[in-house]
């Protein structure tokens, strides 16, 4: 404290700090991204272990022995499924009926913004069944879900034939506390997202769907199930939810505990765990599976139909079966005795899950990165946004130079207009305002005139919008103000530096990955973007680091990490789908993540465009 408080000491410090600006500023964006990198190396990180007492020790004997029987049931499910054309309601309802449920429907209906690109569809009506296992032993007020969707084809079948099997072994069972709740959902995420809305008696979306007639007690927790296939290879654990929200870890240690105890092969973002961590390929594999979990919890968008819980406080996972060319084969019967004890587990809850963490990143499932080893890794690149800062602080309260005969040059002396600051600001947001609200008006509008299709219509059009706020910031300054001054865009970066220092820190804090991603590319701009460097070279590195860059990059990226290279033809479609994908999973289900880039992230950055052609 004497050395803040000491004013001599305070200004001595400010100098070092101003005069090893640039220095500093580059040692702490290469110790951010070490720091990151370090991460995935084992010994940094920490085993998983079960901290909730209720669910400490995995002495359950499951007993399941019904697989045989759960295949059966999923065929004829198919069947059904084929010959009704979609969900077959009136056969699920007898089948869960005749297990002893009480079971009820929910219709509902979306017409959507525009045409969903992957399955061509604009009206999506259906159906969704659920049966209710009452609990024998309590009263009655909290529950489990167990789900499956009903996908097109031959997608999953065997899940609901599982959980069919699961409902009726569950109902000879007297030991149950919690009421279970068997969910079939039509159309994924969207036959989710009616049902939770119906159950908790709200509608943020602007669906229409049918009052629930009945209900159990109040949700504790909830797992999706997707099996395609008679012989699953290994069970695949999906945890990223909406806006990059993740469940409890005590869900996933529950999960990793009772595959190594009925030897089930597991996998985290479809990679298998290695013990050779001190190796070259076992830590590049470790990275490969912590930056997968980066970029899908980046994305905002929900990974299963779990991630839809999520937002309703209840934690909730996605297990998926895999079938691949390993040796490894496990059978339906001992997937269903791991879900009997996840489910006998979760029966002896006292309370929500909360002891253990909800933010970390994940290597592999027995080792977990918590917020409080990668944090430090974001504030070294934040730190940065900072310095410039105060560097650019110093040179504005400065005293202005003076020249050989004492005189002090009138251009530093004059202090910037309000409208050369203001006027850049309120253009970019104004630009940003239009890139999130023109896409879907103007679909209509493009289909007449171009040849395009809706969702063409709107991906098209966003990046229309993208491209032309590039000409819009300096022009509209240099029309209204005349010449800018020297003073005026230091004091435009100082606003925008500290703009973007506040908006990283708040995305980090609710999605560390999509800010930790925004900070490696907005940061360099923003650190040393000025009029005075070279204009061309400057602009190029600026559209390479800019949000849309970005996301072509993070495609391609994408794809690497899963093993799966494309061209960039197929990659270029990728990622118009992508677009489309984000401003539907905005509309549709709430993601934040396009309107946080189209009105406060692509804004930001064109201060900096203008900062760098500022006259």
């Amino acid at each position: 404290m004497g050395l803040l408080s000491d004013p001599n000491r305070r200004r001595a410090l400010i100098s070092l700090l101003t005069r090893l600006n640039a220095p500093i500023c580059v040692v702490c964006y290469m110790a951010g991204v070490a720091w990151f990198m370090g991460l995935a190396f084992e010994p940094f990180t920490l085993r998983t272990y079960m901290s909730e007492n209720a669910m400490g020790s995995t002495m359950v004997e499951e007993r399941f022995p019904a697989g045989e029987r759960a295949l059966t049931t999923g065929r004829e499910f198919a069947a059904h499924k084929k010959k009704a054309g979609g969900m077959p309601v009136d056969w699920l309802v007898k089948t869960m009926q005749s297990h002893g449920l009480e079971v009820f429907t929910q219709r509902f209906s979306r017409t959507l913004p525009f045409p969903d690109e992957n399955k061509e569809r604009y009206m999506v009506k259906g159906t969704n069944v659920y049966g209710i296992l009452r609990a024998p032993r309590a009263s009655r007020t909290e529950a489990l879900v167990l789900s499956a969707p009903c996908t097109p084809g031959d997608n999953n079948n065997q899940a609901v034939g599982l959980l069919l099997g699961l409902a009726q072994y569950f109902r000879s069972q007297v030991f149950w506390a919690k009421d279970i709740i068997f969910l079939v959902n039509e159309h994924d995420l969207i036959g989710m997202q009616a049902w939770l809305e119906g159950y908790h008696h709200t509608n943020t979306t602007g669906m229409d769907w049918s009052p629930l007639q009945g209900r159990g007690g109040s949700i504790q927790a909830a797992l999706s199930l997707e099996l395609s296939s008679d012989v699953i290879t290994s069970l695949d654990l999906v945890l990223e939810g909406l806006n990059g929200q993740l469940p409890n870890l005590d869900l996933v240690n529950l999960f990793y505990a009772f595959c190594q105890k009925i030897g089930v092969l597991c996998t985290t973002q479809g990679k298998l765990q290695r013990n050779d961590w001190d190796s070259v390929s076992g830590y590049s594999h470790a990275v490969q599976t912590m930056m997968l979990m980066v970029m899908k919890q980046a994305s905002g968008r929900s990974w299963g139909d779990h991630g839809l819980f999520l937002r309703y406080h209840i934690e909730a996972a996605t297990i998926k079966g895999i079938n691949s060319f390993r040796p490894y084969k496990t059978d339906i019967t001992t997937i269903g005795r791991l879900m009997e004890g996840m489910y006998r587990k979760l029966n002896n809850l006292l309370e929500r899950l909360h002891q253990s963490y909800f933010f970390y990143l994940m290597p592999s499932l027995s080792h977990f990165v918590s917020i409080g080893y990668y944090m430090p890794a974001f504030g070294l690149l934040a730190v940065i946004l900072l310095l410039r800062a105060l560097d650019l602080w110093v040179q504005l309260t400065a005293p202005p130079p003076r020249t050989e005969d004492g005189v002090v040059d009138p251009e530093q002396m004059s202090s910037p207009g309000v409208l050369s600051v203001l006027t850049p600001l309120v253009i970019s947001h104004l630009t940003g305002v239009a890139l999130y609200t023109l896409p879907i008006r103007f679909q209509e509008m493009a289909v007449e005139h171009f040849p395009v299709s809706e969702t063409e219509a709107v991906v098209l059009t966003a990046i229309a919008v993208y491209t032309a706020g590039l000409a819009l910031p300096h022009n509209t300054n240099r029309l209204l103000s005349g010449g800018g001054t020297e003073q005026g865009w230091k004091v435009l970066k100082l606003v925008a530096v500290l703009y973007l220092a506040v908006l990283l820190g708040c995305t980090a804090l609710i999605n560390f990955s999509l800010g930790f991603i925004l900070a490696i590319t907005l940061v360099p701009v923003a650190a040393f973007v000025t009029p005075h460097v070279p204009k061309f070279l400057s602009a190029f590195v600026m559209i390479i680091l800019s949000p849309a860059c970005t996301l072509l990059f993070s495609v391609f990226f994408f794809q690497e990490l899963q093993e799966m290279p494309i061209s960039f033809l197929d990659g270029w479609m990728l990622y118009l789908s992508v677009i489309s994908q984000g401003i539907l999973d905005h509309c549709l289900y709430g993601s934040l993540v396009y309107p946080l880039i189209a009105l406060l992230v692509y804004p930001c950055w064109l201060i900096f465009w203008n900062i760098l052609f500022w006259k």
